[in-house]
């Protein structure tokens, strides 16, 4: 595929977005760069962006062939990928079987608790309000998606989490909880979009609960690199 790398369109914490010479297509490029803790905690984790967009474009991959769609396009060297261009839904759409992090916290629940069943929850995708939590009815009060859309989105949510859990055990890695983000392409379609890796899941080994995410950043664990290479090396053998 020829495609002409244009100007850069954005910048986010971990990834540099660029505009390219076909309209529906833009190219993605992953950084080292690690926030935590909505920018405040900030760092750099070696050949996280490589790593990042490996493990996303395998499992996105791998999502599409169980019928969920998703902006993949083409992987176009280690850091780099084509996806096709989305209008982001303003929402984190957060999935969790097993309770962790803010959960815990929230509800004082000790880490580790097998959840009862799946929590789905949603987030404003809003750095400076710090992302706050928000229901369907926040959600359409402030006209960030349909209720079809949102059905759309809760929908493939939940079907990527049985997917992957079901994968990811095969691996030994335990899906604890991940965020992902939906967007509409040129014609309304809703399509997974942004990326799945060790700064969006949370992954324990699954026979010693070790930690293989962001978390060994943001609690200062020791030994990221090596989680994020462990769980490249897990699911692509790299």
């Amino acid at each position: 595929m020829k495609i002409e790398k244009l100007n850069q369109l954005y910048e986010g914490k971990a990834k540099k977005v660029f505009e390219t010479s076909d309209p529906e297509l833009l190219i993605v490029d992953y950084k080292d760069d690690a926030t935590a803790f909505n920018g405040l905690k900030k760092g750099t984790i070696e050949s996280k962006g490589i790593i990042n967009n490996k493990v996303s474009n395998f499992l996105m991959k791998m999502l599409e062939e169980h019928g969920i769609p998703t902006h993949l396009v083409e992987e176009i060297s280690d850091r780099e990928t084509i996806v096709k261009r989305v209008k982001i839904v303003p929402l984190e759409v957060i999935v969790r079987n097993i309770a962790a992090g803010s959960l815990s916290k929230r509800l004082g629940l000790p880490e580790g608790t097998k959840l009862g069943s799946t929590v789905l929850e949603y987030c404003y995708k809003d750095d400076a309000l710090g992302d706050p939590m928000v229901n369907e009815y926040h959600i359409f009060a402030m006209n960030l998606c349909t209720k079809e859309e949102l059905d759309t989105i809760a929908s493939y949510a939940l079907k990527v989490n049985e997917i992957l859990a079901q994968f990811l055990a095969q691996a030994k890695i335990e899906l604890i909880d991940f965020k992902i983000e939906f967007g509409r392409t040129s014609d309304g379609t809703i399509i997974l979009a942004d990326e799945i890796s060790p700064d969006t899941c949370r992954f324990w080994d699954s026979e010693t609960g070790e930690k293989l995410d962001k978390d060994r950043f943001r609690r200062d664990l020791g030994n990221v690199e090596g989680a994020y290479k462990e769980i490249m090396h897990r699911l692509l053998g790299l």
